[in-house]
């Protein structure tokens, strides 16, 4: 099988030749390529390269196209917020925050990815990985989902209080970065990729009341629009942290693969999303990944594997750390090489 077709028949509960491995490699990938990050980030063809490495040499089943908070922020607003690194990924720095004037918000316009800029350079990354991979590979594309992109533009804290202080705005906001995923994704797509994830890092941090009232519907209208227009392309939610009280409201959404950080139980994911979900991620970056061994990678596999039964994807709660020893990243992918969804 290929990695699209392997992941299609997972998605399916369909007999695979092994289980899917898409875990997030990012900084590891780089560092795997013997390059800096800030490279990685700033060149597409460098995360072309290193992505077709730690694939090829790990056995991995998708090439990943998310790197940093900072590409869509800066085609909308400039480098003005955003502090570089030279061995990890741009940060925002909300004292300089985008939006630290919420009146900038009605002059913007969403930006093309089409025009030179940091949400082209991934395009150019997808073009490169698909000439170099062919047909059979996965490519993951990204977007930063609608709360994600809210608090890069207006700062974390600040959002937070909007959420009680001016509700309109933040509507507004999301108006707005909701409208800039979906030309994002439509650009990746054509572009060459199979897969579109989408990040909403700071949804767990909301609660069920604010997710119902702001962000699931604008979740559903950038996953939504995906479908309508490429009904064959896969969609994949990555929400950081513990959002096992959110599970009721997600499982609403059109997701093919849901990311599950390992803040959350798989089992309540599974209970809560429901059977014939297709879920992903879940072992710790941390005591399994970074600080475990082999023994305890494979073991913490299997424990996520049988919570999830057939429709698994094996992959990490989130990124997988740079400096997690290679011979872990490979007990996760022997996991998968040796069972099946049956």
């Amino acid at each position: 099988m290929t990695s699209i077709e392997r992941i299609h028949a997972a998605l399916e509960g369909r007999p695979v030749d092994r289980l899917p491995a898409q875990p997030m490699v990012m900084m590891f990938a780089a560092k795997h390529a013997g390059m800096e990050f800030i490279d990685y980030t700033k060149d597409g063809r460098k995360m072309a390269e290193a992505q077709l490495r730690v694939a090829e040499d790990f056995g991995l089943d998708c090439l990943l196209t998310c790197s940093d908070p900072a590409r869509e922020v800066i085609d909308i607003d400039g480098e003005g917020s955003v502090d570089w690194f030279s061995d990890q990924g741009p940060a925002i720095n909300e004292s300089r925050a985008a939006l630290t004037d919420k009146l900038k918000l009605k002059g913007w316009k969403v930006p093309d990815p089409w025009k030179p800029g940091r949400m082209f350079d991934r395009i150019n990354a997808i073009t490169i990985m698909r000439e170099k991979a062919g047909k059979g590979m996965s490519i993951v594309g990204w977007v930063e989902g609608p709360l994600a992109l809210g608090a890069e533009l207006r700062g974390l804290n600040n959002v937070m209080v909007d959420f009680i202080d001016d509700p309109a705005f933040v509507r507004d906001l999301l108006d707005f970065t909701a409208e800039t995923a979906i030309q994002y994704a439509f650009a990746q797509i054509a572009a060459g990729v199979d897969t579109i994830g989408m990040s909403d890092a700071a949804a767990s941090l909301i609660g069920p009341p604010l997710y119902r009232e702001f962000l699931v519907k604008r979740q559903e209208r950038v996953l939504s629009a995906i479908k309508a227009k490429h009904p064959e392309i896969l969609t994949r939610l990555h929400m950081c942290g513990n959002t096992t009280s959110l599970f009721d409201q997600m499982k609403t959404l059109p997701v093919d693969i849901y990311e599950i950080d390992f803040a959350a139980k798989f089992s309540e994911a599974r209970g809560g999303i429901g059977e014939g979900r297709t879920l992903c991620g879940n072992v710790s970056t941390i005591t399994d990944l970074l600080e475990g061994s082999p023994d305890t990678v494979y073991e913490a596999c299997r424990s996520c594997h049988e919570a999830a039964g057939a429709n698994y994807i094996v992959g990490a709660g989130c990124e997988v750390s740079p400096l997690t020893p290679p011979e872990n990243l490979r007990a996760m992918i022997a996991y998968a090489r040796e069972h099946t969804n049956a």
